[in-house]
């Protein structure tokens, strides 16, 4: 992921089954974001382990992905491509769900799958905590009558494959920023906003000051509205992630990820299930379904 001089930070404070969710109370507009549910798609993910480019297990992990979207009511697509990176080419898919709605726009809801190659690093947290939160918010979002079309997209190929620089990293947001550029997909956006790193117990989201300020204000605001304004404190500093290609591209686009509070465990064999907790995918959970539906309500 990022290497560590990527930002300053000035003082940042620091599955559930089917029957399961029927017993669960409404949402406003379907049922609600689970973290425990998110926490345990994270779970399966790291039971596969290390899970970097060109292993079996990012293949495994590919497979599962699709396995529990299918039946979500959404159109399914394998964007695979092959990226130039240090270590020589390396086959990647970005995977994405769409689900459709019928004003011609759409929003973007994006994370990555991906581990970085090293030592026994399962990372839970980086790379794990994304994929759970993705497929949570899918089950969420099924069967939901939409105004805009939802994009949910698990980037392949965030991590740097030796030393994160702006051409060994995000490969996956990169190619998916230029191909949804030429293709006129990147006009229909009215935000993406990217998940990283969200799951860890003591979540405070960075603010991220590269992101557009008027998706950034907004999902500021709602967090205040729902009580999570501890873990959306307005300070930060500039993270280089997956939102920047589509920055570059014109897109409004967010970046909530924590770095500090997780930092003494960031690439390292420590990144485990044990340093997560269920509350945290919910406090983001429930700020970006409220982010949807406000962002559905404007033109």
């Amino acid at each position: 992921m990022r290497s560590p001089h990527f930002f300053a930070v000035a003082g940042i404070l620091l599955l559930f089954c089917a029957d399961a969710r029927s017993q669960q109370p409404a949402a406003s507009r379907g049922i609600p974001f689970s973290g425990e549910a998110a926490l345990k798609y994270t779970g399966k993910a790291v039971a596969m382990g290390p899970r970097p480019d060109g292993s079996a297990a990012i293949e495994r992990l590919r497979t599962y992905i699709r396995e529990q979207l299918t039946g979500r009511k959404c159109e399914i697509v394998r964007d695979r491509f092959t990226a130039q990176t240090p270590d020589g080419p390396l086959a990647m898919e970005n995977i994405i769900a769409k689900f459709p709605g019928k004003s011609g726009r759409a929003i973007a809801i994006s994370g990555h799958y991906d581990t970085k190659k090293m030592p026994n690093f399962v990372g839970a947290n980086d790379g794990g905590s994304s994929t759970g939160f993705l497929l949570e918010l899918a089950a969420v979002l099924a069967g939901q009558p939409r105004t805009d079309d939802i994009y949910l997209v698990f980037f392949d190929g965030e991590e740097a494959v030796r030393e994160w620089s702006d051409t060994d990293s995000v490969y996956g947001s990169r190619h998916l920023a230029e191909k949804w550029t030429a293709d006129g997909t990147a006009g229909k956006l009215k935000a993406l906003i990217n998940v990283d790193m969200i799951g860890d117990r003591n979540f405070r989201v960075v603010w991220e000051t590269g992101s557009t300020p008027s998706v950034r204000n907004l999902v500021w605001d709602l967090a205040d509205t729902l009580g999570y304004s501890d873990a959306f404190p307005r300070q930060g500093g500039p993270v280089s992630d997956d939102h920047i290609p589509f920055i570059n591209a014109g897109v409004r686009a967010l970046d909530l990820i924590d770095f500090e509070s997780q930092s003494s465990f960031w690439h390292t064999p420590q990144d485990t299930m044990d340093k997560l907790s269920a509350h945290s995918f919910e406090v983001v959970g429930n700020v970006v379904v409220a982010a949807i539906e406000r962002l559905e309500s404007q033109k």
